[in-house]
């Protein structure tokens, strides 16, 4: 099982910035796509952006111009760059990445235990 650690949250001002982390680690395992999704109170969990390997990008349209997400290959680190944070931003932000043993085998999937981001307006 891969592990995944995140790191990065905390409280800001509403027009703040934040990065994430998430660091990967585990024994013989490729990296598929990372990604990042939040949970606000009372809310479902929601996809906020993804990255392949190739670095291709997909971020959700509320977060767009706003939130920038990339990975470190080498590092088995994906990151959330998250620039004019808005209250509503508040939520738990949690880690997921795809992992592959074997290229003849489906992906397993991994989550991060999340980390709290609060803005205050």
């Amino acid at each position: 099982q891969v592990q995944l650690v995140e790191s990065g949250g905390g409280l800001v001002q509403a027009g703040g910035s934040l990065r994430l982390s998430c660091a990967a680690s585990g024994r013989r395992f490729s990296l598929g796509t990372m990604g990042w999704y939040r949970q606000a109170p009372g809310k479902q969990r929601e996809l906020v952006a993804t990255v392949t390997s190739g670095h291709s990008t997909n971020v959700t349209d509320s977060v767009k111009g706003r939130f920038t997400i990339f990975r470190d290959n080498a590092k088995n680190t994906v990151y959330l760059q998250m620039n004019s944070l808005k209250p509503e931003d508040t939520a738990v932000y949690y880690c997921n990445a795809r992992y592959y043993y074997s290229i003849t085998k489906p992906p397993s999937e991994s989550w991060g235990q999340g980390t709290q981001v609060t803005v205050s307006s």
